[in-house]
């Protein structure tokens, strides 16, 4: 495979694994890509459930770094980030990753390019409707403080995604899975077409959930780039200093560039501006290309020898220290204490790695360098455009929370494959096979229910400490990660 770096070619051309009497994973499967969906889902649920006033008020690194308590007011000017910052990176770099699981499959079976893209396209367009549909039936949307008709039309919404959205039988006839989507897709019109917003609107294309409508340009853009890029990873990466040059130039007045970065179709559409995310996604792709590659060798299966296992349980605490010190010495801006400290830990994690053999090895070997490639390419920018910020997004975010990323399913992949502990991990991949479910459960089904039935004003009675609010955030996001386990156990997966 061309343009790719050794190790990757590695990976590909070498006996995998047969001679280094190493065994490093039983069974490989996607589930650590899956978990990492999962804790990005599930961490975005609980960032927007803790307490954000009163006696319950958490610290400042418990909230988006942009919007510090008690006020949370925007403030642009403020840099830093803060765990809440990764869970969208984690989130796009994750989507980025299956890429190359959802369109290699039809590549090798000789489906052509131009009707990839155009299924890339369908996909893109229908995350946009279900961006707009979500943002239209969420109660709070409806009224700034709901009452019994708000919540029932938030259930209302998330009972008709299913007819919208539910992944169909192969088995089924056609004409009952066409009639099943004319069904739930009319029933929303109506729906949509009976509701009013405050100050008397209607409907509106513009009314939409800003981080699907950003998904859905990204995944439509993504999957382009890796359709014809796939066996060209420099040529993948060179797009992106195209771009990288659009965005540097963008304000210069009167040139192209400024024309071109504001030109667009529908602004409530589409907007070169959503495809800064490119910079998460396209590192995702990469990702995935190896993760795929790993999944499809034929590696010996061999015992895990003693000293590897606590080679790769060491990486773990590694990956555990650079997110954590990362996270605090950008909060804190000890911004040299933190290039130190990087570069010290991207050492070690060379040392422990370097070594690796056999398919699973490689992969991670490969993996940490991209990651620390990332991670340290936005460390060298964290200065410029005043600081990491998460909005407006900067250059230094997009590749730390993509060097993060990697690290993150590294860990992940250790703990779930290697150490085979999937049973821990087991809420986290049922969301993350589930994600459109996850994403919507807690506004359009946990939250009315428990408003309804007078459990939300039981658990509003943790509203009295900082701990007991954070832990009542904990219990709505449990509520939901069970929920979308649910779904995901009896095989109801929303899809587009």
């Amino acid at each position: 495979m061309e343009n790719l770096p050794s190790a990757e070619t590695e990976i590909l051309e070498k006996a995998t694994g047969k001679k280094s009497g190493e065994k490093t994973c039983e069974t490989k499967r996607a589930d650590a890509l899956d978990a990492l969906r999962g804790l990005a889902v599930l961490a975005m649920i609980l960032s927007g459930s803790i307490p954000f006033s009163g006696n319950a008020l958490l610290p400042a690194w418990m909230y988006h770094a942009q919007l510090p308590p008690p006020e949370h007011i925007f403030r642009p000017d403020l840099p830093g980030i803060t765990w809440v910052d990764l869970v969208f990176p984690f989130f796009l770099f994750s989507m980025g990753a299956a890429i190359p699981f959802s369109l290699s499959k039809k590549v090798s079976s000789g489906v052509p390019e131009w009707k990839l893209a155009l299924q890339s396209l369908q996909r893109g367009l229908l995350l946009a409707i279900f961006a707009i549909f979500i943002q239209h039936v969420k109660p709070y949307s409806i009224s700034p403080e709901p009452g019994m008709w708000a919540w029932l039309t938030g259930v209302a919404g998330f009972v008709l995604l299913f007819p919208m959205f539910l992944r169909l039988p192969r088995e089924m006839k056609l004409s009952i899975k066409i009639l099943i989507r004319l069904l739930g897709f009319g029933a929303a019109v109506l729906l949509l077409s009976g509701l009013s917003y405050p100050g008397g609107s209607g409907f509106s294309f513009t009314r939409s959930d800003i981080i699907i409508l950003v998904l859905a340009n990204v995944a439509f853009f993504g999957s382009l780039i890796w359709l014809f890029t796939q066996n060209n990873i420099l040529l993948r990466l060179g797009l992106l200093a195209f771009y990288l040059a659009l965005r540097l130039t963008q304000n210069v007045e009167g040139s192209w560039n400024l024309l071109l970065w504001y030109a667009t179709p529908a602004g409530w559409l589409y907007k070169l501006y959503y495809l800064q995310y490119l910079f998460i996604v396209v590192p995702g792709t990469v990702a995935g290309d190896l993760i795929l590659r790993w999944m499809n060798s034929s590696e010996e299966k061999r015992n895990l020898l003693p000293e590897v296992k606590t080679r790769y349980v060491l990486g773990v605490f590694l990956i555990l220290i650079c997110i954590v010190v990362n996270l605090y010495g950008l909060f804190a801006r000890a911004l040299f204490a933190t290039l130190v400290s990087d570069l010290v830990i991207c050492l070690s994690g060379f040392l422990i790695f370097k070594k690796s053999k056999g398919a699973t090895g490689l992969l991670y070997r490969s993996l940490f360098n991209w990651g620390t490639y990332w991670l340290l390419l936005g460390i060298f920018f964290e200065a410029f455009e005043g600081g990491i910020k998460k909005d407006k997004s900067t250059l230094s975010y997009y590749f730390v929370t993509s060097g993060l990323a990697i690290y993150s399913y590294i860990a992940l992949s250790v703990l779930i494959d290697c150490i085979r502990k999937k049973k821990y991990f087991s809420l986290l991949i049922n969301c993350g096979q589930n994600p459109m479910i996850a994403y919507v459960a807690g506004s359009n089904f946990v939250m009315p229910v428990l408003a309804i039935t007078g459990a939300g004003a039981v658990l509003n009675l943790l509203m009295i400490n900082p701990f007991l609010g954070f832990i009542k955030g904990v219990l709505f996001t449990l509520l939901v990660a069970l929920l979308a386990g649910f779904f995901t156990a009896k095989k109801l997966f929303w899809r587009t």
